[in-house]
């Protein structure tokens, strides 16, 4: 059969969301070779050779000919995706397709093979995603009460007078100012409702403010103070969830077009931990569209500190809401660089949680593997006491564990070893040091170098799994960004099960490594590096974002700008040690004023103005090896 020329009977292009054109054969290989002759036609086409005696008058032929080899091409691949029951992509997403299996589907392919699948029968490197034949999945109830962290006291604290102070006291301030009365819950949930309305636009941070809700929760916790009964430290505190959480009666857009109308009946278990808890709900705060970065149906959400970036990350919304004063804490999440991308932009203390600390039901899924809920806020003292309410196992998510972290508290930090990488901020080295920390150079080692592939291959299959008739049906023609997930989509339409498997092999090498490889308590580290956000998430470390600091913007307006840059790190610990790390942020944290500072939002300085959202022309995104930037989900 030559090369670059398709036997077979042209097929029609049929109208998306039809389902296709069904056709039936009795050997199932031909997919495998029309795989492996067209796709890299489509990609490197063969060039037509010139007639014997050179003359000019044949390039129309060869111009003809070469349009009629692609034509052909595109049907060989259009055959193929009907066996796969795939065949209703344009012409031109095939040719898209076909250039992106070359450039990122068969490298990671070639990588994943050669590290796991050399040798022959299993007996090495087996997949971490595991059967578990067990019919009782509810466990024994266990005691949540008995193992809650020992919050510190913060009495004595006097209820400031102006409405902006109020709102960037911490967690535990706004609850000692509930709990003795000097603040109802009903006036304190006023006061972030204005501040919503006010900036949510500016920021375009907000879906929804569920005033008549936030409302209700604020009188009925007023309700319970008022009988002797108090709750814990989120009694009658205001905060936001991520508009990838569903809540009855609220829409749950996902920040898609495709969704923005959708209103899904359900409790989230984050939301009932939180709601048992006394917590007040007072808006759903922007995610990326279908969890992809900060564009979502209504924009793209701004960075406090520098309204003139975009916060990155499709935890947008609880990032930048959280920075200016908007709520007290938000929950967001996180597959790959949600939370660590975002907090870190918009100068915010957050943190990723060991994989399947809280639990995920009523939430949009991206990777049931990697997928992770976790609280952005003003401290780590903070973080802490919203991942005490929220954590333990949620008999609706199968992943979801009876949460074994030590109070955070209790750890005696002159009893740990932590390393540094080259990346690390060295002023969180010195203040650890200072306060006895042994603090040692440090390095993780492994072998396996396609961490990102191994991403790219689970988040994007198990995404489509997710998202199969939203593709089917078209509607990932009017998502929001064509060069995000229709792209990684379609082109993961034509990753095998074999291949998928082999990367999960690929992911348990990698864990096995990263295990072996990790001699200290924790390590510090650039919290958005992108192989650290790869590895962490493929092996489910746990990692808190710390502000360290900020700088002058570049080319700041003439006169200056109170615009500026923040500074983070971060601090990574084993799986199930998200204490260790808590303790540690907590520790530099009692000694330094950053995660304190306040944004300028929209008091930018004498020559400095806001955008014009509507005239913002919004950068192009490059992806794959060449990019300066990276895909942020989850």
């Amino acid at each position: 059969m030559p090369k670059n020329k398709c036997p077979l009977k042209a097929l029609p292009e049929p109208t998306r969301g039809t389902g296709g054109v069904t056709y039936k054969f009795h050997f199932p290989l031909i997919c495998y070779y029309l795989l492996l002759f067209s796709v890299p036609l489509l990609a490197f086409p063969s060039p037509s050779l010139p007639s014997s005696n050179g003359n000019q008058t044949n390039m129309g032929s060869m111009n003809q000919s070469q349009f009629s080899e692609k034509k052909c091409d595109v049907s060989c691949l259009r055959f193929c995706l009907s066996l796969l029951d795939a065949n209703f992509f344009k012409d031109n997403q095939i040719e898209e397709i076909a250039e992106g299996v070359n450039e990122f589907n068969i490298p990671i392919i070639k990588a994943n093979r050669k590290l796991v699948a050399s040798k022959n029968g299993g007996l090495q490197y087996h997949s971490p995603l595991l059967f578990n034949a067990h019919w009782d999945h509810q466990p024994q109830q266990v005691c949540h009460e008995a193992k809650r962290f020992r919050y510190p006291s913060v009495s004595k604290i006097q209820k400031p007078e102006s409405e902006e102070d109020i709102a960037f006291l911490s967690v535990l301030e706004l609850g000692e100012l509930i709990k003795t009365k000097q603040i109802s819950s009903l006036e304190l949930t006023q006061i972030f409702l204005r501040r919503l309305k006010k900036y949510g636009p500016i920021l375009e941070s907000v879906v929804t403010c569920t005033e008549e809700l936030a409302n209700k929760q604020a009188k009925e916790a007023d309700e319970l103070l008022s009988q002797g009964v108090y709750l814990g430290p989120l009694h009658g505190i205001p905060y936001g969830l991520k508009d990838i959480i569903s809540v009855p009666g609220y829409k749950t857009t996902w920040g898609s077009t495709s969704f923005k109308n959708q209103v899904i009946n359900m409790d989230a278990w984050v939301y009932k931990r939180l709601r048992a808890a006394g917590a007040v709900l007072v808006a759903k705060l922007v995610s990326g569209s279908l969890a992809y970065d900060d564009i979502w149906f209504g924009g793209r959400t701004r960075n406090p500190w520098n309204i003139e970036e975009f916060s990155t990350g499709s935890s947008a919304g609880p990032a930048a809401s959280t920075s200016a004063g908007m709520v007290p804490f938000a929950i967001g999440s996180e597959t790959a660089g949600s939370i660590t991308f975002p907090a870190a932009r918009c100068g915010v203390t957050a943190l990723r949680p060991t994989f399947g600390t809280v639990g995920r039901t009523g939430v949009m899924s991206i990777s049931e593997s990697m997928d992770k809920l976790g609280p952005f806020c003003r401290s780590a003292i903070d973080c802490a006491v919203v991942l005490d309410i929220v954590r333990g196992r949620d008999p609706g998510d199968p992943s979801s564990i009876d949460s074994s972290i030590d109070d955070p508290f209790l750890v005696d930090i002159t009893k740990l070893t932590v390393g540094y990488l080259d990346d690390a901020e060295m002023e969180v080295v010195d203040v650890l040091v200072s306060k006895g920390v042994k603090m040692v150079p440090f390095k993780l080692n492994y072998t396996v170098d396609s961490a990102q592939g191994i991403l790219n291959f689970t988040m994007d299959v198990d995404m489509l799994a997710h998202f199969d008739q939203w593709q089917r049906s078209g509607q990932d023609n009017v998502y929001e960004a064509q060069d995000q997930w229709p792209t990684e989509l379609r082109r993961a339409r034509l990753i095998t099960a074999v291949d998928y498997i082999q990367a999960q092999r690929a992911r348990g090498r990698l864990i096995k490594e990263i295990r072996e490889s990790f001699t200290v308590d924790a390590f510090i580290g650039n919290a958005t590096d992108w192989e650290k956000v790869c590895i962490g998430n493929l092996v489910g470390l746990p990692v808190i974002v710390v502000p360290t600091g900020f700088k002058n913007i570049s080319d700041p307006p003439s006169g200056g700008s109170r615009r500026r840059t923040t500074i983070t790190t971060g601090i990574y610990a084993p799986p199930n040690h998200d204490h260790i790390a808590l303790a540690l942020a907590m520790a530099y944290q009692k000694v330094t004023d950053h995660h304190k500072q306040r944004p300028p939002i929209n008091n930018l300085g004498p020559n400095d103005k806001i955008p014009d959202a509507s005239k913002v022309a919004y950068p192009p995104r490059v992806f794959g090896p060449k990019a300066t930037g990276c895909h942020v989900y989850g």
